[in-house]
Parts: C-alpha cells; structure tokens; sequence
C-alpha cells in the first residue's frame, strides 16, 4: 500500500504530465474548432468552388496582408494588395517568400481574416498555411491561395454592410527544422 506521501507525489506528477500533454494538444485543437466555427477569424477550407449559377452579382474587396515573426530572416508578401471579388465566384492570389538567410529554413504560415464574422464565409480552397515550407538560403518561392466568398452570406443579415475583408498571413519559424537539417546533412551522415 502506497503511504500518503507517495500517493501526493504520483498525483502531483500525473498532473504535471496531464497538463504538458495538453498543452501540445492545445494548439491543433484550437485550430480544429476554429476552422469548424470560424471563430476568431479562421476561414473554411473548402474541397471545391461552387457551381457558376452560385456566383452573386455583389462584390467585396478583399485586402491582402503578410508578416513575419522576429525569428524568421524571410521576406513575405502578397503579389496584389487586394482583388475586388464577386460572392461565389473563385478568386486567385499568390503570396512570395525569399529566405535571406545562409542556411534552409522551415516556416509555417498560420492566417486569420477581419473582420472575425466573415471567416465562416471565407473559403479557401488552396493554401499554404499549417504546412511546413522549406526555403533553401536566398530562394524565392510563390505559394498559390484560391479562395470564394460562400454565398450564404447573403443569408446572414449581420453581414449585409461588410465590403470588406483582409486576409492576413504571418509565417512562423517551425520549431522542428530537421527537413531544413536533412538538406544540409551529406549523403550517407549520420
């Protein structure tokens, strides 16, 4: 039989275990039901765009914005600054990255959009963001974003004024860089 201070320090450290396991948990699931909600901005990942007869005669203007973390020695930025696209129809935009460092890096973009409430309406069906991207040192690479405005929005009375919406991207430096390491490392290296 375990005395009570043995029984303390096995709670105590499944506890601490429980709590470090949901911390890494923590951010995928916040992830999943953002992209299920579109709370906080988070967009829908669509499979396909709409049939035509779906595209509505109105338009919103659709602003483009980029950042990068402080750790990240990449420049980052959208091809337009904005498209004026029509509810339903597919719109296309390319975002550029250039790695000025002297090494290959790994970063991950991750995306919100504003206003929040048109997240759930903002449908991506190409993009980059929560994949790891490797830039080798001076490489410039453009990553492809296919988007649509779901008609629905029409049905959401809250949102008839909104002419506006700005996606906005930040790549982050992946805190796994072995991809960046396993280009670096001679064939046959341990």
């Amino acid at each position: 039989m375990l005395s009570a201070n043995h029984r303390t320090l096995w709670q105590a450290t499944s506890v601490v275990v429980f709590m470090v396991g949901l911390s890494f948990a923590s951010v995928p699931l916040y992830d999943l039901f953002c992209r299920v909600t579109g709370f906080g901005g988070a967009t829908v990942q669509a499979k396909a765009v709409p049939p035509a007869e779906h595209i509505l005669p109105r338009t919103i203007k659709v602003g483009f914005v980029s950042q990068i973390a402080s750790d990240l020695p990449w420049d980052f930025s959208p091809t337009q600054r904005f498209v004026s696209a029509r509810v339903g129809a597919p719109a296309d935009i390319t975002y550029r990255v250039t790695n000025h460092s002297q090494q290959p890096l790994v970063g991950i973009a991750t995306y919100n959009v504003q206003p929040e409430s048109m997240g759930a309406y903002f449908n991506k069906v190409i993009c980059f963001c929560f994949d790891e991207q490797v830039l080798q040192p001076g490489e410039t690479k453009e990553y492809p974003v296919q988007f649509f405005i779901d008609p629905d929005i029409t049905k959401d009375a809250t949102l008839d004024d909104v002419t506006e919406v700005t996606l906005s991207y930040t790549f982050f430096l992946a805190k796994d860089q072995s991809k960046a390491l396993s280009l670096t490392t001679p064939e046959g290296a341990p």
